[in-house]
């Protein structure tokens, strides 16, 4: 599948969540098996040969992406999660929303300190849960190789933010945020 058609199986929606944005709705990919698949092969590309020991999918349409990759690179996955939904100890970073802050955590057991990750998840826009997720995987003491996404927004900051803190980034679509 070429990538204007891979392209075009994202639905764009208007004025959602509110007047002047333009929605990137990944579920119309979803739908179709071929462009599903042809976005996690290309996801994938790139980390073939890196030895990633875990992906770290990030709540919730990253651990679509997550899964699929983790399968396709044959490593293990860890599950980023809002606060209480995680079951056992966890490890907490923080970071900010348009009006207030959230957070997302880790087991304390998921991740050793010699091993090798990739973050992934569905699109990067403004980077901050990316950013979070890489301060998580910093008290681990385990290697961040990049993060991965299939759309990146790049009228929005987060892939200028990621790449100036020296993260690796990869993505499969693009479009702006409006």
């Amino acid at each position: 599948m070429d990538i204007e058609r891979l392209k075009a199986s994202v639905t764009t929606v208007s004025g959602y969540p509110r007047p002047g944005i333009e929605f990137r709705d990944i579920t119309s990919l979803l739908l179709h098996p071929e462009a599903l698949r042809e976005c996690v092969l290309r996801m994938a590309a790139p980390y073939r040969e890196q030895a990633i020991d875990k992906i770290v999918a990030i709540e919730a349409r990253g651990f679509i992406f997550g899964a699929a990759l983790a399968m396709e690179l044959g490593c293990g996955l860890v599950l980023a999660r809002k606060p209480g939904k995680l079951p056992r100890p966890t490890y907490k970073a923080s970071y900010a929303l348009e009006y207030g802050e959230d957070s997302l955590h880790i087991h304390t057991d998921a991740i050793a300190p010699d091993e090798r990750l990739l973050v992934v998840d569905d699109l990067i826009a403004t980077g901050g849960t990316v950013a979070a997720v890489a301060s998580l995987i910093d008290k681990f003491g385990a290697t961040l190789c990049g993060a991965a996404f299939a759309i990146a927004l790049q009228d929005l900051p987060g892939l200028a933010m990621l790449r100036e803190r020296g993260i690796a980034t990869h993505y499969v679509l693009s479009f702006n945020g409006e």
